[in-house]
């Protein structure tokens, strides 16, 4: 299969991908790009695990092609903040417990940032909708509301 060079920017940083047109921005995140913040799940798009955003828009990358990146924003957990400057979504979901085994949490976070950038006051009903296609096998979800409106009201104080 032939092989094409894509450019994008990961976490900020330019990088550069040999790619075929059947790769998927999950499997070139994880085997050249090294970004393992970016979980490998169901692979069908049902779990929501491999989100990422691609500039700025949550996406499934196990779905998303490479090519399709190319020329890109892409952002992981490791582009969201850092531990010295946490995001206001990573402190919430640490401060409310919202993280048990871990497996959903940076595609969760992920999703919650590209939904709250489009919904800065969202309701509790809203948020749930906002996740629903990113599935949690060990919380029940109710931390991860919490986690999320808490930092709607942070965001809603200035940081996005």
């Amino acid at each position: 299969m032939e092989l094409y060079a894509i450019e994008l920017r990961l976490n900020g940083q330019p990088r550069k991908a040999s790619v075929t047109v059947a790769d998927t921005l999950l499997d070139v995140l994880r085997t050249q790009l090294g970004a393992h913040d970016v979980k490998n799940g169901c692979g069908q798009g049902d779990c929501g695990a491999c989100t990422v955003l691609l500039d700025g828009r949550a996406v499934n990358s196990c779905l998303t092609l490479a090519v399709q990146a190319d020329g890109s924003e892409v952002t992981t957990l490791r582009g969201l903040g850092t531990p010295e400057d946490p995001h206001p979504l990573q402190e919430a979901f640490v401060r409310h417990g919202a993280i048990q085994c871990g497996f959903c949490t940076s595609g969760m976070v992920l999703a919650a940032k590209s939904f709250l950038d489009d919904h800065p006051e969202p309701t509790r009903d809203e948020i749930r909708e906002g996740i629903s296609g990113n599935l949690c096998r060990c919380t029940g979800y109710t931390k991860i509301v919490d986690a999320i409106e808490e930092a709607a009201h942070v965001n809603a104080g200035g940081r996005s």
